[in-house]
């Protein structure tokens, strides 16, 4: 039993679908739903990305769930406690950072750190949170199942920061490893491995809108990297990895996987 977070679309959704494909039965969760509102004007919902989790052999279950309200969190927690009982994987991907962005606001984020406006601090550090949230609250399910993991997904801007780098967006992502590290060394007797999961260039629904891309065939897909996810939940050398901050495209090299397509 898996459980992604964030995966109306982009990584999230490409990481649900592979699980899928291996044979998961995945948890979908996100804002973007048929029944409600949307998000952003970008496509996707949780209900399509778990029909796309069936379509493609497993078992996707859509759950509309805002991880920035902890209210919707231990509700989500307990639906999983009655229908499920415990949990293998837990895929912390939510991101509201790039929201301004996608609804236009682009060239604020190359702007110095003292003219951009603080909500874009607020959206990204909020998903950090989300982040910590749904791994206090789901971490009782991940210690009953033996082997569980716990995969953070950031970015290499938390580990170095260049210049020029937007500045709320480098520490989020610090947070976000930091928050993997730290949370395996104290699951270490737990059975529960922790990392955090660096992607690339990933071709997403909004990346013509926000970054511009080298070569395509170079970058990643959704489903690459989930790929790559799906891997990893079966490395033997799992707990050696736990509390590590690792690169899809390395971990792409250790299990023969393509990640472009």
């Amino acid at each position: 039993m898996a459980l992604v977070t964030g995966a109306s679309r982009g990584v999230g959704k490409g990481i649900a679908v592979a699980l899928g494909r291996a044979g998961w039965t995945v948890w979908v969760t996100g804002r973007s739903s048929l029944t409600g509102p949307r998000t952003t004007a970008l496509p996707g919902t949780v209900e399509e990305t778990a029909r796309a989790v069936r379509d493609a052999g497993g078992h996707g279950i859509p759950v509309r769930c805002d991880h920035r309200d902890d209210t919707d969190v231990l509700r989500l927690a307990a639906r999983l406690e009655d229908e499920a009982g415990e949990l293998g994987l837990l895929v912390n991907n939510v991101w509201g950072g790039f929201g301004r962005r996608h609804a236009g606001a682009v060239r604020e984020w190359d702007l110095p750190y003292w003219r951009q406006p603080l909500v874009l601090w607020d959206s990204m550090l909020d998903s950090v949170r989300a982040h910590y949230v749904t791994t206090v609250v789901l971490s009782p399910l991940l210690m009953r199942t033996p082997g569980s993991l716990i995969v953070t997904v950031s970015a290499d801007a938390g580990r170095r920061h260049r210049a020029g780098d937007n500045v709320p967006y480098s520490v989020a992502k610090a947070a976000d490893d930091r928050l993997a590290v730290a949370v395996a060394a104290q699951l270490a007797g737990q059975g529960v491995a922790s990392v955090a999961l660096h992607p690339a260039d990933v071709r997403t629904e909004g990346t013509p809108r926000t970054v511009r891309l080298t070569d395509p065939a170079a970058t990643q897909s959704p489903e690459g990297v989930g790929r790559v996810v799906a891997a990893l939940t079966t490395d033997p050398e799992l707990r050696h990895l736990s509390g590590t901050v690792l690169d899809v495209s390395a971990l792409a090299v250790r299990y023969g996987l393509d990640i472009h397509s």
